[in-house]
């Protein structure tokens, strides 16, 4: 079975080939630098941390691009309030940020370009707009870009430019010939650092958002490249934004996939820093390990709405934690590389391949626990190991891992316990030894005596 992609400008699952053979080039609009990131911007780098992981896995090779927006008005205010440099603010910012995901197994893009670094490459694209007739000098001296001017406007995200309209407000003193149109390049105001300006031939400013991504993106991967990926609320006006400029400039189609994750809801309320509603990934890492967010975050599927809460989380480490019992009860063997051809693994695969089916991977996952803890195969539990590592997960130590957690959930020894006591009942002794050997994993010794069964933590 080949791997198959759901497109979001299709809206259907499509075979994916890369347009250059045995090499994908991916592009995933990165984090506007000015505070540190919450688990919603985690979910977001974690799904294409998934992709390209699973695309190597696949034997590709991949470059993948995620940039830096480390200039944009959110940036300029948080620097002036804080009484330091835009650049002060988001080298900080951008350390940060690389802290946090590291600890979550995110690895490092093939690139990661800052938007100031690409400057002179939004001029010409911006200039290369205005010889086609797309964009425009405005009054207020920005340069926008002329919506109706671009035939299929609105082909991401399936709205026409008469529902556009319907819900546009009127344009006041903003210089546009049109409400939909959008700015290319902001005319500097006088309250803004020198740093946040740049002279040229449009006069001293700084570059919209949106013309950001199709000057970086064409600059690393190429005007046309495999898979465009972002947040789903990027969808529109972003990403369409982004189609507009780069195929209004190019007259050549952007990305051939487009590849949108969903959202963090809490208390079904999309997670975000303007509502208010966000948890910081170091605030979420104080309370539980790297390794149980990122499971809880990757068991997920990446299109569907993942729901934050202690329980989903309390939840994901306890399954976790089945995981590791079972590498805990043999030795891993050592695997030069996945035999594709075994069931589990084949199964594994067949799940990856449908539009990175990673709960079904994650079921095959549970499924070969089991089988391991039953035959205490080494080569088994090996495969385990390098199943998970596809996703980033299981390559701890596992006794230290349960360790970790031991002594901490009393009511989880309990329920153990009693489920050894009814194995023991019904005299399905393999099984009460199994809940005794997963115990002893987890650094809970158990004593057995006429008065009924004790625990307490190893030495």
């Amino acid at each position: 079975m080949s791997l198959r992609i759901y497109n979001t400008l299709s809206r259907a699952l499509e075979d994916f080939s890369p347009l250059e053979p045995g090499h994908v080039r991916m592009y995933v609009c990165g984090m506007t630098i000015y505070d540190l990131c919450h688990i919603g911007h985690a979910r977001m780098m974690m799904a294409f941390d998934v992709v390209q992981r699973w695309l190597k896995a696949s034997g590709l090779r991949v470059t993948y691009v995620r940039n830096i927006t480390d200039i944009d008005d959110k940036i300029i205010k948080r620097a002036l309030e804080r009484g330091i440099t835009i650049r002060q603010l988001t080298d900080e910012m951008i350390a940060a940020m690389h802290q946090d995901i590291g600890l979550l197994g995110i690895e490092p893009p093939s690139a990661e370009p800052r938007a100031t670094e690409y400057v002179p490459q939004m001029l010409s694209l911006i200039g290369q707009l205005e010889g086609k007739g797309l964009a425009y000098r405005a009054s207020n001296g920005d340069v926008n870009y002329s919506v109706r001017k671009f035939d299929g406007y609105g082909k991401l995200s399936g709205k026409s430019l008469d529902e556009l309209r319907a819900g546009e407000r009127v344009a006041v003193l903003d210089g546009k010939d049109d409400p939909l149109d959008f700015v290319l390049w902001k005319s500097a105001k006088p309250e803004e650092p020198p740093e946040a300006k740049w002279d040229s031939a449009f006069g001293a400013g700084r570059p919209g958002w949106h013309i950001e991504c199709s000057a970086m993106s064409c600059a690393t991967l190429g005007e046309t490249f495999d898979i465009h990926g972002g947040g789903a609320d990027l969808q529109f006006p972003h990403h369409e934004n982004e189609i507009a400029q780069s195929e209004g400039a190019t007259g050549k189609p952007l990305a051939k996939f487009w590849v949108h994750n969903g959202f963090v809801r809490v208390d079904n309320e999309k997670m975000s820093k303007s509502l208010g509603n966000f948890f910081t990934i170091r605030d979420v890492l104080k309370q539980y390990d790297a390794e149980t967010v990122r499971f809880f975050i990757v068991r997920a599927h990446y299109r569907s709405a993942l729901n934050y809460s202690d329980a989903h989380l309390d939840d994901a480490r306890q399954a976790l934690k089945r995981l590791y019992t079972a590498l805990s009860l043999v030795t891993p063997a050592e695997m030069a590389s996945i035999d594709w051809t075994n069931p589990y693994a084949a199964r594994f695969k067949a799940a990856m391949d449908e539009d990175f089916g990673t709960p079904e991977a994650v079921a095959v996952l549970f499924d070969l626990a089991s089988e391991v803890n039953k035959t205490r195969s080494a080569a088994l539990a090996g495969l385990l190991k390098a199943l998970g590592g596809c996703l980033g997960i299981l390559q701890g130590d596992p006794t230290a891992f349960l360790q970790a957690g031991a002594g901490v959930n009393e009511a989880d020894i309990e329920a153990q316990i009693a489920a050894r006591a009814a194995a023991k009942a019904a005299k399905n002794f393999a099984e009460a030894d199994r809940i005794r050997q997963a115990l002893l994993a987890q650094g809970i010794v158990l004593k057995d005596s006429a008065a009924g069964t004790t625990w307490e933590a190893a030495q």
